[in-house]
């Protein structure tokens, strides 16, 4: 891997070619609702199953052009990090879940506001949990986000579940996943080995039963399912390769990309409806986000 020394530069310490990285990751996250919305007539659980068990010989493929196979077999060696990586890939499986049912139910929207306060969660997870100290810039974006989660929440009458429950498993998500002392990459392939068996054992009781959609239901369907991996697997590994050849700073405002994404295809393409509640809840997030990226570029400056 080159080094900055020479790597061509954007600004300070980003290589191009990270950004590259990055950027391909984003975009194809950004238009994965279009290949989950292919899939709703699936059952959200089976296309989970069809994500885990395709993304192993994906991710195992990518570790062994690496060479890296050898750190997978250290890390089942420690029943520590086995544990951790037990819980990551549970949370990963909510989040995964969660998203897939919201994009084949209409809900892209909900799915969209989750991922925009999602970094705001974050701020609040570590100066909660690891006593951060917080800019002020900074509570006033978490206060904008829990303001425009209230304001869905009085309209509706209930919790707006999808985006917290997108924000919450996210969140904690990466948090534990800081833990976890393997690479990106072998951490994912650790996560959906430990999924695979279940996953795999489920996607037969269906098929046994008549229910499955992998070969029973047309080429498509089996195709669509088969690519599941692919389109799991390949983001994830292309951007944990282009992260590290980045500034945090440049990455918090690069992950805006894809619920932006999220939301212009949830509005335009999938016609759902976005009224004055979800003007002002989206608002009060945007705001928020454009004040957190404004004090993260300030620290990065030494501002």
């Amino acid at each position: 891997m080159a080094t900055d020394a020479v790597e061509p530069e954007i600004k300070n310490n980003d290589a191009i070619r990270g950004f590259g990285f990055a950027m391909t990751a984003y975009l194809f996250w950004g238009i994965l609702p279009l290949y989950m919305k292919a899939l709703a007539h699936i059952p959200a659980f089976e296309v989970i199953a069809h994500r885990i068990v395709w993304s192993v010989p994906v991710a195992g493929i990518v570790l062994l052009a690496l060479g890296r196979l050898g750190d997978v077999k250290a890390a089942f060696r420690n029943p520590r990090t086995i544990a951790m990586a037990s819980l990551t890939a549970a949370l990963v499986t909510i989040n995964w879940g969660t998203y897939v049912w919201a994009i084949g139910a209409g809900h892209s929207l909900d799915a969209a506001l989750g991922y925009f306060i999602n970094p705001l969660f974050s701020i609040a997870l570590g100066a909660i949990l690891l006593k951060e100290k917080l800019a002020p810039t900074q509570i006033v974006a978490i206060c904008l986000a829990a303001a425009a989660v209230i304001i869905l929440t009085v309209k509706a009458g209930t919790l707006p579940w999808v985006a917290l429950s997108l924000t919450f498993s996210w969140g904690f998500y990466a948090f534990f996943r800081k833990t976890l002392p393997v690479g990106a990459n072998q951490g994912f392939f650790i996560e959906v080995l430990l999924l695979c068996i279940p996953a795999a054992f489920y996607i037969l009781y269906l098929e046994a039963r008549g229910e499955g959609h992998f070969y029973q239901t047309g080429i498509s369907d089996t195709a669509l399912l088969l690519g599941c991996g692919l389109v799991t697997a390949l983001p994830l590994m292309i951007f944990a390769n282009g992260a590290k050849l980045l500034r945090m700073s440049t990455i918090g405002i690069m992950q805006y990309i894809v619920p932006t994404m999220v939301f212009l295809i949830a509005v335009f393409l999938f016609k759902e409806p976005f009224g004055t509640t979800q003007l002002v809840a989206f608002s009060l997030s945007w705001a928020g986000l454009v004040l957190y990226s404004w004090s993260m570029l300030r620290q990065s400056r030494g501002g």
